[in-house]
């Protein structure tokens, strides 16, 4: 049988170790667990215990109010006309009687066309007129001697018949006359060329002293009527019904525009149109808003923001930030009394960019958090920093137990 020796220093070394272990476990438990040495005035003197460190957050109350029922889209401005400016008839271009970007009325003479061929066209018309005139009435007489002839059976009734044909056609001539004579002055009035609608014109493309015609593309120069103004935008056809819901209850919807997302104001309108259908490309429907431009800010072809205010919409109303959007829905984080953030399922309703109505899951005076959520769990405890949040809610800001 085989003899084993034992050397004592060893089992000595593992008693010693298992004793140093157990020392520094024990050691770890009185410096961590509470009332130890991190409790509040012992060595640590700061309150913190492992794992439920406050969560610095900022807050706001939920608060009654009326928000804008608005829909968003962005516009084009268009003018009430847009009409370029062309010649009727061909001739040297004598003058130009307007200045570039000039506001201009109705009626006004905007450039002549040399305007001497055509009254000579009107004088040959008026002269050819007189000449057949003459005819006429000669011929009128002498139907009516034919008459006073035929009655005394003094003439045979084929020249008779042969005079009224006479008149008949000269009558004829008369009203082809009268056309020619019409024609002639209406190309002579041609050549002054006039402002169709009031508006304001662009940069002239021809100068005075040009050969000009009828057929030139380009024009003389584009006029815009821009008082007023309107504006057309699309919304999508998923919003038409409320649109023509509130169109219904108030038929000047009141729409505002923005030069940019920022929100600086440009004008304020109102709805004067809905398309009559749908455009099945895009799935939206356009619409028109009209605008005084009485100053003129407003451009053709310049894109705005709009806002089209449906109605207001009364309820519990908070920053939208603090709404959270998870897989079950929209929520807040509320804090309850024991300053503890808990999430909240809402509903929410209109918003106007910076708050939001809370139809459902949240009551006025709630405290929600704003800013700090993405550290947050269901139940974090938390500490708010925020000065004016902690006057909002001064309970949340003491430590248990003060």
């Amino acid at each position: 049988m085989a003899h084993v020796t034992t050397r004592p220093g060893g089992a000595r070394r593992r008693i010693l170790v298992w004793a140093a272990a157990s020392g520094l476990v024990a050691l770890a438990l009185w410096y961590f667990w509470p009332g130890g040495a991190s409790a509040p005035g012992g060595p640590g003197g700061r309150g913190f215990r492992m794992g439920t460190q406050a969560t610095p957050v900022s807050v706001a109350q939920a608060e009654p109010g009326r928000l804008d029922r608005t829909l968003r889209a962005l516009g084009t401005v268009t003018p009430l006309a847009t009409v370029t400016i062309r010649a009727r008839v061909d001739g040297p271009l004598q003058s130009v009687n307007f200045a570039d970007g000039q506001a201009v009325k109705a009626g006004d003479v905007l450039a002549v066309i040399d305007p001497q061929p055509f009254r000579i066209q009107l004088e040959q018309a008026l002269g050819q007129q007189m000449q057949h005139a003459a005819q006429l009435d000669q011929a009128r007489r002498d139907l009516a001697r034919y008459e006073q002839l035929f009655k005394q059976d003094s003439v045979a009734r084929q020249q008779l018949d042969a005079a009224r044909a006479q008149v008949r056609e000269l009558q004829g001539q008369a009203k082809s006359d009268q056309a020619a004579v019409d024609d002639a002055r209406l190309q002579l009035g041609y050549t002054e060329i006039r402002a169709p609608v009031d508006g304001r014109l662009g940069l002239r493309k021809v100068d005075a002293g040009n050969m000009i015609r009828a057929s030139d593309a380009d024009g003389l120069v584009v006029l815009t009527r821009s008082r007023p103004i309107d504006v057309v935008f699309s919304i999508p056809q998923t919003r038409l019904q409320d649109l023509l819901a509130a169109r219904r209850a108030e038929p000047g919807l009141q729409v505002r525009l923005f030069s940019d997302a920022a929100g600086t104001p440009l004008a304020t309108g109102t709805l004067v149109a809905v398309d009559n259908q749908i455009d099945p490309a895009t799935g939206t429907v356009q619409l028109k808003a009209r605008f005084d431009n009485a100053d003129e800010s407003l451009f053709p072809n310049q894109f705005v923001q709009v806002r089209l205010r449906l109605g207001t919409q009364a309820g519990v109303t908070l920053p939208l930030r603090a709404v959270q959007r998870g897989s079950q829905g929209e929520y807040v984080y509320r804090i309850d009394a024991e300053r503890k953030a808990r999430i909240v399922q809402v509903v929410t309703g209109v918003d106007d960019g910076e708050r939001v109505v809370i139809e459902s899951g949240l009551q006025a005076g709630d405290t929600v958090v704003v800013e700090g959520t993405d550290r947050l769990r269901d139940g974090s405890e938390v500490e708010v920093v925020s000065p004016d949040a902690a006057q909002a809610h001064p309970e949340a800001g003491r430590s248990p137990g003060s």
